[in-house]
C-alpha cells in the first residue's frame, strides 16, 4: 500500500495495490497487518455505506464527542468526493486546519480521518457510493457538527453555496467558534 502523509499529524492518505488482468482488478482495502504504523491501534467495528444521488451532496462536518469519539477509513467505490478531515484537537498546534483529498473508485485512494477530526465530504459526480470503517458505534447523543461553510476553517470546497444540497441537520450546523472546544475533556 502507498501511504501519503500530511503536514497534519494523524490523517493519511492510503492507496491500495491493484492486479489487473482481463478479468478485471482485485485490491486488499484494508488490512491492520500492513496499516499498523498509519492507523494505529484503532479497531474498526463498524462498515457504513453511504449513497448520494447528486452532484454537490455535502456531508458533514460531523464527529462524535468523548467517549465515543471515531476514526474512519474512508474510501470510494462509486464515482468521486472532495474528502476533509479537520483538526479538533485542543492540545494539537494544527488545531481549526483541515486536509483534503480527491477520493474516487478510479484512483482508489482512502483517507484515514483519526479520532479528534471532524469529518465530511461532498461529491464530485452523480450517483457516488462511499464506503468507511468507524472505531465506535454511532451514538445520536455524541453526535456533533460544525457547518460546511465555516469561514474560520478555510475550507475551498468544489461547490459554491447555491450548489451544494445539505441535509436539514447539516444545514443548521454552528460555526467551530461557538460551541466550546469538542474534545478538550478528552484531551487532558
Amino acid at each position: 500500500m502507498k501511504i501519503v502523509r500530511f503536514d497534519i499529524e494523524g490523517p493519511a492518505l492510503v492507496t491500495p495495490e491493484s492486479f489487473s488482468d482481463e478479468r478485471g482488478a482485485f485490491s486488499e482495502t484494508y488490512s491492520r497487518r500492513a496499516l499498523k504504523d498509519v492507523l494505529g491501534e484503532v479497531d474498526f467495528i463498524q462498515d457504513n455505506y453511504s449513497i448520494s444521488h447528486r452532484r454537490g451532496t455535502l456531508r458533514g462536518l460531523h464527529f462524535q464527542l468523548p467517549p465515543l469519539v471515531q476514526a474512519k477509513l474512508v474510501r470510494v467505490a462509486r464515482g468521486a468526493i472532495f474528502d476533509v478531515a479537520v483538526d479538533l484537537r485542543p492540545d494539537s498546534p494544527t488545531y481549526r486546519r483541515h486536509v483534503s483529498a480527491e477520493l474516487s473508485a478510479a484512483n482508489r485512494a482512502q483517507l484515514f480521518v483519526p479520532a479528534g477530526f471532524a469529518h465530511g465530504f461532498c461529491t464530485l459526480e452523480d450517483d457516488v457510493e462511499v464506503l468507511y470503517k468507524v472505531d465506535a458505534y454511532y451514538s445520536a447523543e455524541h453526535d456533533r457538527g460544525i457547518v460546511w461553510s465555516d469561514p474560520d476553517l478555510g475550507i475551498d470546497w468544489p461547490v459554491t453555496q447555491s450548489e451544494v444540497i445539505l441535509s436539514d441537520k447539516d444545514s443548521r450546523a454552528p460555526r467551530l467558534s461557538v460551541i466550546a472546544p469538542p474534545f478538550e475533556e478528552w484531551a487532558s
